[in-house]
């Protein structure tokens, strides 16, 4: 069966799914024709458009924008130019950052043109860190030997990953959800800090917000200098497939010395 993310799926029913089968999901980008038709639109409308996409080197999605753009310019070479595709180098909550702050220039007057130069500088500075609850999705996934997942389960083991330019990488491994949330407070501290003026989110995988909302309160120091609390956000089903449920991620922009 074929679903839509979050159109006739919703992150609920998802993990739902998630936990009573045993074979994993398969995710598929958007086709270029979504995208053309939402340019379409944009154009009738007399708007210009700024696409932000998940990072290219976890989906072809960039890549469907773009040769969306690139019947735009058979079309319409004018209006082209009116189209920005911005690969936002991240994923889930960290995509999310970057949408938000877009809008949030729009609505404070700035330029199509100076909200694209300003996201596409701010990108490099986006951190997503993770923290997985357990490595049976990336075994199922290929990502892990099924002997490591063995090993990880049998000793609690609780990795930190982190979401930067596109590339995934791990930054440490703690035993226990107590320890896994010290080690994830200690990779966030060690950017250099977080820039509380731009977006900062709180992501979680599962049928519930309970483990993401503790977080928050157990990691209180981190959230002083904040005007509020992070939100806290459902993962969608590209993340939640490979992270599997209990997984916390947060994103922010690390503060620039």
């Amino acid at each position: 069966k074929v679903y839509s993310d979050g159109i006739d799926l919703t992150p609920q029913r998802f993990y739902e799914l998630l936990v009573e089968t045993d074979t994993l999901p398969k995710t598929s980008q958007p086709a270029p024709g979504l995208f053309r038709e939402a340019y379409l639109s944009a154009r009738e409308a007399n708007e210009d458009v700024v696409v932000i996409t998940i990072a290219s080197g976890l989906s072809g999605t960039y890549q469907s924008a773009q040769l969306a753009l690139s019947e735009i310019e058979v079309i319409d070479p004018e209006y082209a130019t009116r189209v920005h595709i911005i690969e936002s180098g991240s994923a889930c909550v960290g995509q999310r950052a970057l949408v938000e702050w877009a809008l949030r220039m729009a609505r404070e007057g700035m330029s199509c043109e100076q909200i694209v130069k300003e996201l596409e500088l701010r990108k490099r500075d986006l951190r997503v860190v993770v923290l997985l609850d357990t490595l049976e999705y990336l075994r199922r996934g290929g990502r892990l030997t099924g002997g490591a997942a063995a090993m990880g389960a049998l000793l609690s083991i609780k990795p930190v990953v982190e979401l930067r330019d596109g590339v995934i990488s791990i930054l440490g491994k703690a035993r226990g959800s107590k320890n896994g949330k010290n080690l994830l407070n200690q990779k966030i501290e060690a950017v250099g800090g977080i820039d509380y003026e731009l977006p900062l989110n709180v992501g979680y995988a599962g049928t519930s917000a309970h483990l993401a909302n503790k977080y928050i309160n157990d990691s209180s120091h981190l959230w002083e200098s904040a005007a509020e609390k992070p939100p806290v956000w459902p993962m969608g089903a590209t993340i939640g497939t490979h992270a599997g449920p209990g997984a916390i991620a947060v994103s922010f922009f690390a503060k620039r010395i």
